[in-house]
């Protein structure tokens, strides 16, 4: 009876060991999927339209500006004149247009009055072809001071969205150019992390999914996101992010959207995506239902 109840005991003892076992063992679905990369965004190179001496620069690194805000100026010291001439061409040309219109009126008038016995058919054809004339020289002097005006708007760089100046390239006193940048921004919206995953993990993914974003420079802080980009191409694990499981592997680049009002992140800086997997989790469970 004794010994009955000994065997009957181990063998509870060992279904619960064994029982112990698996439930420690056991492979648990992924509940979080940890990505590694760096904050990224877009870049703006600014220069100016025309070419003319940088007469003042507005902002320094570091400054954020606001879209339609002035950064800098150049000289119009020239232009200026320029345009007032133009203006008052163009008046001249009004005036003169409104002569030969007159001229020709009272030519073609008495013309068909007396049956182009009044006036010679070739005074006729003349005041048209200087009525012609006059407006084809005021349609010149109108598109020129058009012109001038846009280079005198051009004269004035201002920024194209809120941003922040990474880099303040030239300085009063140089010839700006279009082909010479006056600043580099670095647009604060959007911001994102550009994370790299594995193929393993890739059909978890999808854009529109929800994410945070953690760093080292907030510790206990994270900015909330999305995943708003997958690459459809695999590449090798850049080296800025590898870790000693990636090093060789092929890997496919997500971005990460970030919100970030106070602009606290920072390009270049290295961070962390979690990924909440509860609902591919729960999506993944076979039906129960036949």
């Amino acid at each position: 009876m004794k010994w009955g109840i000994r065997i009957a005991g181990l063998v509870v003892l060992a279904a619960v060991a064994v029982f112990v076992w698996w439930f420690t063992h056991r492979e648990r679905p992924l509940q979080e999927l940890t990505l590694y990369g760096n904050v990224d965004l877009r870049e703006v190179d600014l220069a100016f339209n025309n070419n003319e001496r940088i007469f003042r620069v507005l902002v320094t690194e570091g400054d954020r500006v606001h879209r339609g805000q002035i950064l800098a100026r150049v000289d119009t010291s020239r232009l200026a004149p320029q345009v007032a001439q133009a203006e008052a061409n163009l008046a001249l040309d009004s005036v003169n247009l409104a002569n030969a219109r007159d001229q020709y009126q009272r030519n073609l008038t008495l013309s068909r009055n007396s049956g182009g016995r009044g006036i010679a058919r070739q005074d006729v054809d003349n005041t048209k072809a200087a009525f012609d004339a006059q407006g084809a020289r005021r349609q010149a002097d109108a598109a020129q001071l058009a012109l001038l005006r846009q280079e005198l708007a051009d004269s004035v760089l201002v920024s194209p969205a809120d941003a922040t100046v990474r880099t303040r390239i030239m300085e009063p006193g140089e010839i700006a150019s279009p082909t010479r940048p006056v600043f580099s921004l670095a647009l604060t919206d959007p911001k994102w992390v550009r994370v790299y995953v594995s193929e393993t993990d890739l059909g978890k993914l999808h854009p529109g999914m929800a994410a945070t974003i953690s760093v080292d420079a907030f510790p206990g802080n994270r900015f909330p996101g999305w995943i708003g980009f997958i690459s459809p191409t695999a590449e090798f694990t850049p080296k800025s992010v590898e870790t000693e499981d990636l090093r060789t592997s092929l890997v496919y680049e997500v971005r990460v959207f970030v919100k970030d009002p106070a602009d606290a992140l920072r390009l270049g800086m290295p961070a962390t995506a979690h990924v909440s997997l509860a609902r591919f989790a729960a999506e993944a469970q076979p039906n129960s239902r036949p």
